[in-house]
């Protein structure tokens, strides 16, 4: 874990840190060649300079995002902003089911769309995969 992101973890409430131990054990297994570091102000992870998947804590939950889970044939993850985003909450580490996770994350690698490159399209995203 480079320090950045061990730094994010130390900064977080003891249940809240377990949560995102775990989110980035799951991640890092699954995505072994993505770039990961603060973005934001919180963890993502990047393939070939695109955002992936990332999380953060909010007031009352701790929130992973895929930029193109909507895309995903997958149950589980629900729409998140006017883009392609999906999300799932947790308040506690036992509430992440590690084997849906890992089918998301695998997911996260076939489906992506160009978020690298939405400024420069003026909002528009294009399908990568």
């Amino acid at each position: 874990m480079n320090k950045d992101i061990q730094a994010y973890h130390e900064a977080l409430a003891s249940e809240d840190q377990a949560i995102c131990n775990k989110l980035f054990k799951e991640i890092s297994k699954a995505l072994p060649e993505a770039e990961n570091k603060i973005w934001h102000r919180h963890p993502v992870w990047f393939l070939e300079g695109n955002p992936i998947v990332g999380y953060d804590k909010l007031k009352n939950c701790v929130r992973l995002l895929f930029w193109s889970g909507q895309s995903f044939d997958e149950p589980g993850l629900a729409p998140e902003g006017k883009f392609k985003a999906a999300e799932a909450r947790y308040t506690a580490a036992s509430e992440i089911d590690t084997a849906a996770l890992q089918r998301w994350l695998q997911q996260s690698k076939t489906v992506q769309w160009d978020y690298k490159n939405i400024v420069k399209r003026k909002g528009v995203l294009e399908r990568l995969m």
